[in-house]
């Protein structure tokens, strides 16, 4: 295989990996996003608690919230999509 070839298969892989990058602390069965309640709706709720929403993205079938507490104590937090009920996690 030419360099050029090989240089092109780790792209490849690399991109792969990036799409599909889980950090594994939580994981939801959400089954089909059409049954999602909005991120909109989470964040809403959230600052009703007085959190300070950073981002909010999937991962592991779950919602992954980056936020300051109501303490403002920063933390990432897991929220099922169907529920947007808590989601424990594992440690690191």
């Amino acid at each position: 295989m030419s360099s050029h070839a090989r240089w092109l298969l780790c792209v490849a892989c690399l991109c792969g990996a990036s799409w599909s990058h889980a950090t594994g602390l939580a994981t939801c069965d959400s089954g089909p996003r059409t049954g999602w309640q909005p991120k909109e709706k989470l964040e809403q709720q959230l600052k009703e608690k007085g959190y300070t929403v950073r981002r909010i993205k999937e991962d592991g079938g779950c919602y992954e919230v980056y936020a300051l507490d109501d303490k403002g104590q920063r933390g990432e937090f897991y929220f099922h999509p169907v529920t947007l009920a808590p989601v424990p996690t594992r440690s690191r």
